[in-house]
């Protein structure tokens, strides 16, 4: 098993030997389950940037109202990696898997509000960014083909009306044993949505030289094969 770190103090530069791919969308549209796929595919990690503004929401308990000073100290305590081995990649925080304790639809509410915070966006971008300079990468997420990796070479923004979204989640728990109200789901979705696209800082937004994909009416192996056609012109051989 290896490990890839994450440390401040690295720019966001790509190495030319390094390559970027970047999913970018909103809650519960498939971007978890399609970046390990095309990680696996192409044999590089995947990094799930969502995972970590959860893990630093969760470190909070969701308070977005923190000094700036407060929430360095905060996540000066947390030192994000991953682990690659057997075709997956997981990421661990403080050496332990981030696991479904981050995944409940309260952590969710709160990483959107920490995702307004500025110094908390800043943090983790670099995070991030150190990621994506010690290795190609799969990366999804809100903004990571506008803001943390702008010169990634294959980006792809994935949409799905809200009511879609909300059926998938709803399925998703239940074969976690966790039952929920559909059109409640639907609605924490909607306020998902409204704090990611309308904040004021890093919004979510389509990329420029972005892929649009609606996934509506498409199951994840009918996605992935749009993916998987554009990557292929894409992505260095």
């Amino acid at each position: 098993m290896s490990q890839v770190g994450s440390s401040t103090q690295a720019g966001s530069a790509i190495p030319p030997f390094f390559f970027i791919v970047t999913l970018d969308g909103p809650a519960g549209v498939g971007k978890s389950t399609l970046a390990r796929k095309l990680a696996v595919a192409l044999g590089i990690p995947y990094l799930d940037t969502g995972a970590m503004f959860r893990r630093l929401a969760f470190e909070l308990r969701g308070n977005s109202d923190i000094s700036a000073q407060k929430l360095r100290e905060v996540f000066a305590g947390l030192h994000f990696t991953l682990s690659s081995g057997n075709g997956e990649s997981r990421l661990l925080c403080n050496g332990v898997a981030v696991g479904n304790e981050i995944r409940t639809e309260k952590v969710g509410l709160w990483a959107a509000r920490i995702a307004g915070n500025p110094v908390a966006r800043e943090v983790l971008q670099e995070a991030q960014r150190a990621v994506g300079a010690r290795s190609s990468l799969v990366v999804e997420g809100r903004d990571v083909g506008t803001e943390v990796f702008p010169d990634a070479c294959c980006k792809f923004f994935l949409d799905a009306s809200p009511e879609v979204r909300a059926l998938r989640r709803l399925k998703e728990l239940e074969m976690r044993g966790e039952s929920h109200d559909l059109a409640e789901l639907a609605d924490s979705i909607r306020e998902r949505d409204t704090m990611d696209r309308e904040r004021a800082i890093a919004p979510l937004r389509l990329a420029a030289d972005a892929v649009f994909i609606d996934t509506s009416e498409l199951d994840i192996e009918g996605v992935f094969a749009v993916l998987m056609a554009h990557v292929r012109r894409k992505v260095p051989a």
